[in-house]
């Protein structure tokens, strides 16, 4: 390995036990060879490769690891490497030999060193036990170039003078992401069927036995109609104003805190402290207007209130947000924040029609409302979150400005109040949510209970 400073792109000189064919390049733009372990790399391969018999067990613990073919630095290595997995998974065993012969199958052995250099990575390993600790090695060499490789870019987009200061945040914060969560860049093909199939019926057999379930909306017959929130997935929850899609969403974003899920509530429309409000008098039973009026609590409510922070807020998984500014990039922003601090599993937005994002003069709002509604589709599935979006519905029940909002979702519930225009009606204090859309199920009805005066809608056995 050279420590020397190189030309960019120029290729460091090979060793005599280092085939020069399919050496790899510094990255380019850089002046020095990145981080690497070659000793270590060969390690590996001679560990998988003389990992037969009585020590076939050091291939799985190396394996377990989760190294992977692209994670080499010498490309030659990481065509050895899927030639060593792929012989395992078809015979059970690869020695030097086979792997020789497979190598040359594939028309590749005299590009990785020949036969030769296959048996000078067995006579490396100075013991086949510690296998897992030189994949470890050659892991954190490879996080290492891909954060080089991450930091590059923001470097090369800030010189480039293209995009404003909004961009550059983006690209920083979406490489510093994909940073924390692994290593990016490192791709491999996408997984054939037949190796998804044993993962599919494991989680299948979770799913029928109950042990895996979606994050609760907090209603159980909408749970059971829409199987809850997966991650990667949204749902939009569209109403004419006054309805209760806040109510409904917040509500939703409560329970699945309960279960432990991590939820980020990102209100255009509320502040903290009204939000803080409507989750006090769904929990405590507190009337809204007892917390919004002066003196209007009693002393017992006060204690529900305590008891509550005590109980509740204390321990509650749940962030709320309201945005300096209505952007997108914004709720990107604090979505990813919250990735780098824990993890999170719900994004609810509120709503829609208020979020901005950047377009052209000649572009319609109903395009800019489509931007932002597949923005948070593509958020759900880069951050394996999911998203709740409401959405204002124009007074002929349509979703106000975009199709796409619909189109985009896995979900939509459209909530109606029988009692909105009949105070007087037979239905007062009910509340139906219409299933328009539902990926993961029939399309249906759900009746609930509509507690207003307690800011929450609850089964209608709960009344």
């Amino acid at each position: 390995m050279s420590s020397t400073r190189d030309l960019p792109g120029q290729r460091p000189p090979a060793g005599p036990d280092e085939p020069g064919t399919w050496d790899a390049a510094p990255v380019p733009g850089l002046m020095r060879t990145p981080p690497q372990n070659l000793e270590a790399e060969r390690a590996v391969l001679g560990t998988l490769m003389s990992s037969t018999g009585a020590a076939s067990g050091y291939f799985a613990e190396t394996l377990e690891t989760g190294i992977v073919a692209e994670e080499y630095y010498r490309p030659a290595h990481q065509t050895i490497h899927r030639a060593i997995v792929d012989l395992h998974q078809a015979n059970g065993q690869a020695d030097a030999l086979t792997v020789a012969e497979e190598l040359t199958r594939r028309g590749e052995l005299a590009k990785v060193g020949g036969a030769s250099y296959l048996h000078t990575c067995i006579q490396e390993v100075p013991t086949a036990a510690n296998g897992p600790h030189y994949a470890d090695i050659v892991r954190a060499k490879a996080y290492r170039r891909a954060a080089i490789e991450s930091a590059q870019k923001i470097l090369q987009y800030a010189y480039s003078e293209e995009g404003d200061e909004a961009d550059v945040r983006s690209l920083v914060e979406q490489q510093l992401t994909e940073i924390a969560a692994g290593t990016p860049g490192l791709s491999a093909a996408p997984p054939a069927v037949a190796d998804l199939y044993l993962d599919f019926v494991a989680e299948e057999e979770a799913i029928q036995n109950g042990r895996e379930v979606g994050l609760p909306y907090g209603l159980a017959d909408l749970d059971l109609v829409t199987s809850g929130m997966w991650p990667g997935n949204v749902t939009v929850i569209a109403a004419q104003s006054g309805v209760g899609k806040s109510t409904l969403a917040l509500n939703a974003a409560v329970a699945a805190a309960k279960t432990g899920a991590r939820v980020l509530f990102s209100s255009l429309e509320m502040s903290s402290t009204e939000l803080m409000q409507k989750i006090a008098s769904a929990e405590g039973r507190i009337a809204m207007h007892h917390l919004t009026r002066q003196d209007g609590l009693t002393a017992e409510e006060w204690q529900t209130i305590e008891r509550l922070g005590r109980e509740l807020f204390k321990t509650l998984p749940l962030r709320v947000y309201r945005p300096d500014s209505a952007a997108l990039r914004d709720i990107r922003s604090a979505a990813r924040a919250c990735v780098r601090d824990g993890g999170l599993d719900v994004l609810v937005v509120d709503y829609l029609q208020l979020v901005e994002v950047e377009h052209t003069r000649h572009s319609t709002r109903e395009q800019a409302v489509a931007a932002v509604s597949r923005g948070l589709k593509n958020l759900s599935v880069e951050l394996d979150c999911h998203v709740i979006a409401l959405s204002q519905l124009n007074d002929d029940g349509m979703m106000r400005e975009s199709r796409a909002i619909k189109n985009d979702a896995s979900v939509v519930i459209k909530v109606e109040r029988p009692d909105i225009d009949e105070p007087e009606s037979p239905r007062a204090g009910e509340v139906d949510l219409v299933i328009e859309k539902n990926r993961f199920g029939p399309r249906a009805t759900v009746t609930a209970a509509a507690q207003m005066h307690y800011s929450r809608i609850v089964d209608m056995t709960q009344t």
